[in-house]
Formats: structure tokens, C-alpha cells, sequence
């Protein structure tokens, strides 16, 4: 049924895009037979709109992949750099909020660390939406900061590094297979903000998967019954990345190599000082807005390393 819903809204997308591009050609015959220059820039804004339109559609057709279409977990962990790199990681946080919010997709911490002096140490988010995953696979990497540090009494110049991690939300029913043996429950008090509830009841669920050792803790959310299902969701979606990564036979480990967040495994580059760019290492595609980047402006990166990864060329 989900399937079934994500195809009628595709279709009935392209045939309201087919309409509009028919209406804007008549109007367009018109203007020109009757010589009415009125309507030239309203036709010219309606042409950027359509074409702007079809770039979306184009982008999600080459999203095939066989989990493209699903919802996304989302993880950043903040790497080298200490302090630096755990406000790092929570303005990094702060963008994919915002690229969610911009598409009208839905957004939910289900687990976040709180940093020992500022930002976060980690933090996990289900973003759903139409192709979440598809469009936020290009993110999973290394991400790496260069600015004037707000933290160093000398105002000198930092490098951080956070790793985000994209995972294929996983469809129990026919993903994976657990046996409720092999999880280990365990429940906690809530360590983080969220008020005296929080900290009194325990309320925080670990989940630790026994046949692979994956472990798994939630704690934003305000009972033990949803704490324990956000971490099942991010159980079941490892175990689906463990499986495909089986199946491959071209990993050893549960993401593949393992990538540390640190110097030479950034695939993209954010720049304050001493100039203003992000630059993407895969398909070289940068610019020099870092403001609209870091809130939330991300679709030309993703375009660009879909198409690159298609073999396509980039504009």
C-alpha cells in the first residue's frame, strides 16, 4: 500500500506538470499572435517554475535504487576536534532539520548525546518522506568544518570533522526477521533535557541485538513504550544495512570500511575563514552561500552527486 501510494502521487504529479506545461504553451501562442507583451514575465516566471519542476522529477527518476523510496534514520557523530567538533555536529544537526522542514518532510530526534561544553556528541533522526533515504544517501560521510573558533580565547582558526551516517528505514514485516530472544531491554533514567518526568521515571530504553552485538539506546521521548520503539526502528534498520552489506560480499563490517571522522575522508568541505564556500570532493560542485547551506539548502549537492553517481553531467 505504501508502494502503491508513492506510485499514484508520481503519476498524478507528471500529469499536473503535463497540464501546466500545455496551459503555459497556449498562453504563450497567444501572447505572441495577439503581440501582448504584458504577459512576457509572468510567462517567464511560470517557465522557470516548470523547468525547476522537472529537475525535481528528473532527480527522482534516477532514484532506483531498491531502498530510494523509503524513510531515512539519520545519525551524526561528532569526530576530531573536541568541543569544536561537537558544535559542529549540532549545527550540522540543524541543517538536515532544516533541508526536512523545506521539503514539508517529517523530522524526529530519537536519540541525542548532549556535548561535555556545547553541541552534541551524536544524535539520531527519522526523517520520512517520499525518497528520504534516496535523496539523503549522498550525505552519509565525513563532513568537515574550517572556521575562527568561538571556543579558543585566541580566536584561531579550527578544523572538525563530524561522520553522518544514512540508513534505509527498515519494513519489519518483510526486511527482517528477529527473533524477540535476541534482543536484550534495558531501561534507564534520561540523562538529557526533557523536563522532571523524564528524570525520575526510566523511561530510556537500550536495545542490544545478542547474535551481532549492535546496541541501540533512545531517550527523547517522554514514555518507555516510545523510547522503545524509536530504538527498534534504528535497530531494524542496521540489521538491514548489516544484511545488505552480506549480501554484497564487498563489506566486511556493518557500513563497510569503517570510516573515521578525521583528516582525508571528508566528502565535502564547509569553508568560513578565510573565505566562505562549501565544496563537495565527489562531484566538485560548490558554492560560496554557506548562510543558505548550513540552513538547510542542500538539493543542488544532492542533484549533483545523484547525477555524478549516474554517470551524469552536472550543469
Amino acid at each position: 500500500m505504501r508502494r502503491l501510494g508513492i506510485a499514484k502521487n508520481i503519476v498524478q504529479t507528471w500529469r499536473q506538470l503535463e497540464r501546466r506545461a500545455t496551459e503555459l504553451l497556449d498562453m504563450t501562442t497567444l501572447a505572441i499572435e495577439e503581440n501582448d507583451q504584458s504577459l512576457q514575465e509572468e510567462i517567464q516566471r511560470d517557465i522557470r517554475d516548470v523547468n525547476s519542476q522537472l529537475n525535481e522529477l528528473e532527480t527522482q527518476l534516477i532514484l532506483s535504487d531498491e531502498y530510494d523510496n523509503r524513510d531515512a534514520i539519520l545519525t551524526v557523530h561528532a569526530g576530531a576536534g573536541g568541543t569544536e567538533s561537537q558544535d559542529w555536529a549540532e549545527m550540522l544537526l540543524r541543517m538536515y532539520l532544516r533541508w526536512a522542514e523545506r521539503r514539508k518532510y517529517k523530522a524526529e530526534i530519537l536519540d541525542a548525546s548532549v556535548g561535555d561544553e556545547a553541541g552534541i556528541k551524536s544524535a539520531t533522526v527519522e526523517i520520512r518522506g517520499d525518497y528520504a533515504y534516496g535523496y539523503l544517501k549522498s550525505e552519509h560521510g565525513v563532513h568537515r568544518l574550517v572556521r575562527l573558533s568561538p571556543f579558543d580565547a585566541d580566536h584561531a582558526r579550527h578544523t572538525s570533522f563530524v561522520l553522518v551516517e544514512v540508513l534505509p528505514e527498515a519494513e519489519e514485516e518483510t526486511d527482517i526477521k528477529v527473533n524477540p530472544e535476541d534482543l536484550k531491554i534495558d531501561t534507564f533514567r534520561s540523562s538529557g533535557p526533557g523536563g522532571q518526568h523524564m528524570q525520575k521515571t526510566s523511561s530510556a530504553v537500550r536495545i542490544t541485538h545478542l547474535p551481532t552485538g549492535l546496541i541501540v539506546s533512545c531517550q527523547s521521548q517522554r514514555s518507555q513504550r516510545q523510547n522503545k520503539e524509536s530504538a527498534l526502528k534504528v535497530i531494524y534498520a542496521r540489521l538491514l544495512e548489516l544484511n545488505r552489506a552480506e549480501k554484497e560480499r564487498e563489506k566486511a563490517k556493518l557500513k563497510g570500511e569503517r570510516i573515521e571522522a578525521g583528516w582525508g575522508n571528508q566528502i565535502r568541505s564547509y569553508v568560513l575563514h578565510p573565505y566562505r564556500m562549501v565544496k563537495d570532493h565527489r562531484t566538485n560542485y560548490e558554492t560560496g552561500d554557506t548562510t543558505a547551506v548550513l540552513d538547510g539548502e542542500l538539493d543542488e549537492f544532492i542533484n549533483a552527486y545523484l547525477r555524478h553517481k549516474l554517470g551524469v553531467k552536472n550543469d
